[in-house]
Formats: structure tokens, C-alpha cells, sequence
């Protein structure tokens, strides 16, 4: 889930500010907000960053805005389960996945016929992927894993019922296939054919 779009680094070892424009993130009033953010390539980082380096990256650049543009502005250590909690609800505004309502013809079709009002939201596995990179980024940037607000009770378990009802209400499962086990080679089969070779 790509929050927030930024230009590509340069390729050279200057430092050139970069400028990141976060969709609305936390203000009232829903227009952009345009954030400097510096970046720099050292010689002995390699030019290209891994795809899920750069989005953790841009996500952290996202959270650590929307706690700026907080009413009232929150420090990273004041920060909570219940923050992120705000963070995700704020979200989804953002969503393209369709999650229907109870009363809604529709609920548990996971191909619906026809249109209807519902709202969108963001996937429980764009949210799932995205705390799993926060809470990595939370302890790079020098918070300890004991108070990550991103490992909280609290997201776990709104995580995991925005999946249950996501399932429900989009007809899908979201649970993990299990693994066939890999039909086992009988080694006596061929020791036996090579034993009657060799006495015939």
C-alpha cells in the first residue's frame, strides 16, 4: 500500500531535499500537505534500496506527519495502541476495497452482481503488511520493542477483527493454505531393484 508518493533518490552522494506530498495526513480540512524531507545515498549503502525498505520508509515518513499534523501535535513517545488505532481508522479513507454491510444484498458475495453504496476501506492485508513494517521501522528509528505502540494488545486485536469481518462480509477466506506434504521417495524400492541385478 503505497501512502504516500515520493520522487526517487539521486543517484549521486549529495544530499538533495526531496519533497513528499501526504494526501491530507491528521489536519482538518483535507487538503495536501507538502513535507521537505531530506534524503542522501552514502557510497557504502548500495544505489538501489529493496522495494520494501523504500515503503517502510515512506510509511514511517507518513505516521511520523500524521502525528505532526495531530490535534494536539504527539511526540513519537507519547505515542500509543490508541493512536495507531487513529491512524488506521484515518486510513481509510484512502481504501479501493469494497466491504459491505450487514444489511447490504450483497454481504458474504465475494462477486457482486451490481453496485452498491458500501463504503471502501482499506484490505486487512494492506494493514496487516503496513503495521508489520511500522513496528519494524519504530525500533529502527530507536524505540524500544517492549513500548512499540505498534505491537500493542489493542492493534492485534483490530487487526484481526477487521480481517474475521472482512472475510465475512466479502465471502473470502483469509485463512493460511496448509502445505501438502511431499509424498515420500521409498529408498528400498530401488536398493531392492539394484540387489536383483546384481544376483541375477
Amino acid at each position: 500500500m503505497d501512502l504516500v508518493s515520493e520522487s526517487s533518490p539521486p543517484a549521486s552522494n549529495a544530499t538533495v531535499p526531496t519533497t513528499t506530498t501526504v494526501n491530507g495526513v491528521g489536519g482538518g480540512g483535507g487538503s495536501n500537505s507538502v513535507v521537505a524531507v531530506s534524503s542522501s545515498s552514502s557510497s557504502s549503502s548500495s544505489p538501489s534500496s529493496s522495494r520494501y525498505e523504500n515503503q517502510k520508509r515512506r510509511d514511517w515518513n507518513t505516521f511520523c506527519q500524521y502525528l505532526r499534523n495531530h490535534r494536539p501535535p504527539l511526540s513519537l513517545n507519547l505515542c500509543s495502541g490508541a493512536h495507531v488505532l487513529e491512524f488506521l481508522h484515518y486510513l481509510d479513507q484512502f481504501g479501493k476495497t469494497k466491504v459491505h454491510n450487514h444489511n447490504c444484498p450483497f454481504f458474504g458475495l465475494p462477486n457482486p452482481p451490481a453496485p452498491c453504496t458500501c463504503p471502501l476501506r482499506q484490505a486487512w492485508g494492506s494493514l496487516d503488511a503496513l503495521i508489520g513494517r511500522l513496528r519494524a521501522a519504530y525500533e529502527e528509528n530507536g524505540g524500544r520493542p517492549e513500548s512499540n505502540p505498534f505491537g500493542a494488545r489493542a492493534v492485534r486485536i483490530y487487526l484481526r477483527d477487521v480481517r474475521d469481518f472482512q472475510a465475512k462480509a466479502r465471502g473470502v477466506s483469509y485463512e493460511k493454505k496448509r502445505k501438502r506434504p511431499k509424498p515420500k521417495v521409498n529408498n528400498n524400492d530401488g536398493a531392492m531393484a539394484a540387489a536383483a541385478t546384481t544376483t541375477t
